[in-house]
């Protein structure tokens, strides 16, 4: 038997896994393994190969829905929905880059199964927020279906939110179903230079409260800043994104603007400058340049006002910056036999939040909490879902925490 199974249809994928149960076999379930370094070492005997799902089975733009195989490269599904003038709202961020791939290697099915979202997650929301159907093989050998191909079908909603988020610990999802929106005519992005972390944090709170439907809020600290595309100068930028038909983001960008003026000296970016900055953003570019690639790397999401306060309390040689208003902090710690988790933990207790582990050496990964540690009675309702899903932990075992 090969270490790979890798089927070429839905009915193979449950194939495999009533084969791994009949076997007592435990199988890694991966697409193109873009995020295979993500959480705990794997503990599994043979790896289910989604890639081969691959392809767009329905895609109506009228409708705004598209269903596709769960091992659909997302750079295919963007281009394809792009030449419709429509795009995935959330926005997902590449994780590639920064765990030594190629950036567009991640897949649709990966990207639901890891809840992914990057700078427009505060006004469009997680990728589970756009799920609308699944298809998928429990850990039972059990193939289920939930939800719909149309936009206002609730029904079994809540399955596919359980699902989302979930690491591939529950099911196989073989094929899913998404909705896509519109892309903004044009954008353009209000930067304000030379803000400190706790500053910054107010001027992105004023932006975020206005009437301007800002899309996006960062903050890159002048020890990050020239790793970022598009910066008008290599200084500390707290940058603001507008988007929609020209004539409003026009008008919204010198409003926001004369709002910022206050905080500090204002620039603007037009639509090209824009779209690199956040494309960098997203793909969370600093920390993947030479001098952070080793560093241990945190994702920990907050409360926005909370987010400069939790990044205070660590090492002055770490280095981060700010996205979703200050409410997500990507923090390169310095190299290390450990990660510091005990810091990071602690800050988060205190100030509210969770922190992720998003990458460190296999050795480190093994010894630390990737995952949030959760709270006893949340723990015990996570092993219940396991349990319902996956009652002998065929699927990806131990991937987001010990015995589970």
């Amino acid at each position: 038997m090969s270490d790979t199974l890798k089927p070429r249809d839905a009915k193979d994928a449950e194939d495999a896994v009533q084969w791994a149960l009949g076997h007592d076999k435990a199988l890694e379930v991966a697409g193109s393994g873009s995020k295979r370094v993500i959480g705990r070492p794997s503990q599994t005997d043979l790896t289910l190969d989604l890639s081969g799902l691959s392809g767009v089975t329905l895609y109506e733009p009228e409708e705004l829905i598209l269903s596709a195989g769960v091992g659909t490269p997302l750079a295919e599904i963007e281009t394809l929905v792009a030449t419709n003038g429509q795009e995935l709202a959330f926005e997902p961020v590449d994780y590639g880059p920064l765990l030594g791939r190629e950036a567009g290697e991640g897949t649709l099915g990966g990207t639901i199964a890891a809840n992914l979202a990057g700078p427009r997650r505060i006004r469009s929301g997680a990728a589970r927020d756009h799920f609308l159907g699944v298809t998928a093989v429990t850990g039972r050998g059990d193939t289920i279906k939930s939800g719909g191909r149309v936009v206002k079908n609730v029904t079994g909603y809540d399955l596919c939110k359980v699902l989302a988020g979930s690491w591939g610990t529950l099911a196989a999802m073989t094929e899913v179903t998404i909705k896509v929106l519109p892309r903004a005519e044009t954008e353009a992005t209000v930067v304000v230079g030379g803000l400190d972390d706790a500053r910054a944090a107010q001027a992105m709170s004023a932006a975020l409260g206005s009437s301007y439907d800002v899309s996006g809020a960062a903050h890159l600290p002048d020890h990050v800043a020239s790793y970022f595309d598009g910066l008008p100068k290599a200084e500390a930028s707290t940058v603001l994104r507008l988007e929609g038909f020209a004539p409003s983001v026009a008008h919204r960008k010198e409003a926001l603007a004369a709002l910022m003026k206050p905080f500090g000296p204002v620039a603007l970016l037009d639509e090209a400058g824009s779209r690199a900055l956040w494309r960098s953003i997203r793909q969370v570019k600093a920390f993947t340049a030479a001098h952070a690639s080793e560093r241990p790397l945190w994702r920990i999401s907050t409360a926005p006002g909370k987010g400069h306060e939790i990044a205070a309390r660590l090492t002055p040689a770490a280095q981060m910056f700010y996205d979703w208003g200050g409410g997500l902090v990507w923090v390169a710690m310095p190299i290390a036999d450990e990660p510091d988790e005990a810091s990071v933990r602690a800050a988060v207790a205190e100030l509210g939040g969770h922190a992720t582990l998003i990458r460190a050496p296999e050795a480190i990964r093994a010894a630390t909490d990737v995952f949030q540690p959760e709270e006893p009675g949340v723990a015990a309702l996570t092993k219940r879902i396991k349990a319902s899903f996956d009652p002998k932990a065929v699927l990806n075992p131990g991937r987001m925490w010990a015995g589970v």
